[in-house]
């Protein structure tokens, strides 16, 4: 399978520093974050071809307001999608990834007519339906990722994200992101929630159980291989780390290349 990683886990000073590390450890592909992509494209474009790398998705982070009461943040957080879909394209990345939204409910209370998570989730199937049309037009994919419940009260499972891309007829530009780390904080069981998504999932990070690098937890990673054999996933599987703590130091340069290897050695 191919193996991305995001930009902000490359060691180095430059976008070229970091990508030919990437390119000498063996890794197919870098995620880049879409704040302030857009005058990077020229840069990443030309280093990315010089390195025979790809790109394998643009993350809006922690931008969002799709679901927001006031019309101009609305449109506001749409044009912001709609620039890194064009972002995208420009690097060649397929995939733009997306958390629908942070934190508590925004809308009112409008009960009995509707609550407020009810007015948020009409406002998601509208927005589906309004950029799908420009994915598929230019040709990448849009994925939904569901986070857990302390960062967002709105989308914390696997089912409820595919809830949404069965309202548009499960759109084939419009797919699930699946998180490992927050898999493992909301599911029951990540690979049986992994097994029913199936067809759903668009795009994988792979962290371990404790959010950190694959092979720093508990994580089984050839269960995990088995999983996305079963399912016939062949996307991405991005390494990503669920940010510093205390006792987590941040990926070192002899953090990654051995991460790799043991994905490897599982048949990922």
């Amino acid at each position: 399978m191919r193996i991305a990683i995001q930009e902000s886990l490359l060691p180095g000073r430059s976008l070229q520093e970091r990508i030919a590390r990437a390119s000498r450890w063996g890794l197919d592909g870098v995620e880049f974050e879409a704040k302030g992509l857009t005058a990077r494209v020229p840069e990443i474009a030309d280093v990315l071809a010089r390195h025979a790398m790809k790109a394998s998705a643009v993350n809006m982070g922690e931008q969002d307001g799709y679901l927001a009461p006031q019309l101009a943040e609305r449109e506001q957080a749409i044009s912001r999608l709609r620039q890194a879909m064009a972002d995208a394209v420009d690097i060649g990345a397929p995939h733009v990834v997306f958390v629908p939204h942070f934190g508590g409910p925004r809308m009112p209370d409008l009960t009995p007519y509707r609550s407020p998570i009810e007015l948020e989730s009409e406002m998601l199937v509208w927005l589906l339906r309004t950029v799908s049309d420009l994915a598929y037009a230019i040709g990448v994919e849009l994925d939904m990722l569901p986070v857990n419940h302390y960062e967002t009260y709105f989308m914390n499972r696997l089912d409820q994200a595919i809830r949404f891309r069965q309202k548009i007829k499960d759109h084939r530009h419009v797919k699930v992101a699946a998180n490992l780390f927050h898999l493992m904080l909301e599911e029951q069981d990540a690979m049986t929630a992994l097994r029913t998504a199936g067809k759903h999932i668009g795009y994988l990070y792979i962290t371990d159980s404790n959010g950190r690098l694959p092979g720093q937890g508990m994580m089984d990673f050839a269960a995990l291989a088995q999983v996305l054999k079963e399912i016939e996933y062949d996307g991405w599987l991005t390494l990503t780390y669920q940010g510093q703590h205390p006792h987590h130091p941040a990926p070192s340069m002899h953090d990654l290349p051995d991460c790799l290897a043991m994905l490897r050695q599982t048949g990922l």
